[in-house]
């Protein structure tokens, strides 16, 4: 047999286990009908971040003399109101407008009742983090870093001990234009700069020269394109020949920090100046009929 202390136990734990179904928490969006069950034998109570401006709604009164499906009990400048249902399978719209923004809540007559709910406010996103200044003395020592890290980290490790690096080896990522290619080759991360450096090789798989804008270069990562801050590069691919080039990119078009990891998957484009190549000309056969036999 079970004593009275723990008979009252198991009664206050099954008291808290219903608790979250009768008390909820909501963010505010004023974008979103929320769905408000209500009782005609218990009351619920809305609970907004600050004062009620105004209240509109149909089928219900505030009056308990007058009819409406819902009885609603609110006190002006509070921040509260509380409603329950007159009749069953009653229904209505509550429209509440608070902070500027009108908040609607549909009621609904139910046996199993929200009995408290608190509207929270959303919480602010956070400030967007300014990339840094990066004058372009400083971009060129960043792409110079580059070109000599290998030696700088056999011979002054402490001078590049920051910076990432992501060396692709056989498996390069490449972006195939027809009659050329950009290939990255490697990529280094100076954090502090938010800064990226690229290594790449462009090869000319054609036998005309291209000519390309050297200050033109972007590489798309996900659905977002980023311009270059600084480039090393000549301008001109002669035919059938590969030409390494260096350029940089820091920070977001919009003026945040791009906090690009090294580990995204990354194509590199630029503005080219020769014209494409024509398209070559079809060859593919014409159908044959036999001929027709004469009388």
């Amino acid at each position: 047999m079970k004593s009275p202390s723990s008979l009252l136990l198991l009664t206050a734990t099954a008291v808290l286990a219903a608790q979250p179904e009768a008390i909820q928490r909501v963010t505010l969006d004023d974008r979103v009908v929320v769905t408000v069950p209500v009782a005609t034998n218990r009351v619920t109570t809305l609970s907004f971040p600050g004062p009620i401006t105004a209240i509109d709604a149909a089928g219900v009164s505030a009056d308990p003399k007058a009819p409406g499906q819902f009885q609603l009990a609110h006190t002006k400048g509070s921040s509260f109101l509380s409603v329950r249902a007159v009749t069953r399978k009653a229904a209505s719209n509550l429209n509440i407008r608070w902070n500027k923004h009108t908040y609607v809540f549909e009621l609904v007559e139910s046996d199993a009742p929200l009995l408290a709910l608190t509207l929270e406010e959303r919480p602010p996103r956070p400030a967007t983090q300014a990339a840094p200044v990066v004058s372009p003395t400083r971009l060129l020592a960043l792409l110079d870093k580059a070109k000599s890290f290998p030696l700088l980290k056999q011979q002054h490790p402490e001078s590049v001990a920051q910076v990432e690096v992501r060396t692709f080896g056989e498996k390069p990522q490449v972006t195939d234009l027809s009659d050329y290619e950009i290939r990255i080759d490697e990529i280094f991360r100076f954090n502090p700069e938010d800064t990226l450096v690229f290594r790449v090789t462009l090869r000319n798989q054609s036998d005309n020269e291209i000519r390309y804008r050297p200050d033109s270069f972007a590489v798309r990562a996900g659905n977002r394109l980023y311009h270059q801050s600084i480039s090393d590069a000549a301008g001109a691919l002669p035919p059938r020949a590969e030409s390494t080039v260096y350029f940089a990119l820091t920070g977001t078009p919009d003026g945040g920090r791009n906090e690009l990891s090294l580990k995204n998957e990354f194509s590199v484009l630029v503005t080219r100046l020769t014209p494409q190549p024509p398209l070559p000309p079809t060859t593919e056969a014409l159908p044959t009929y036999p001929e027709e036999g004469w009388p």
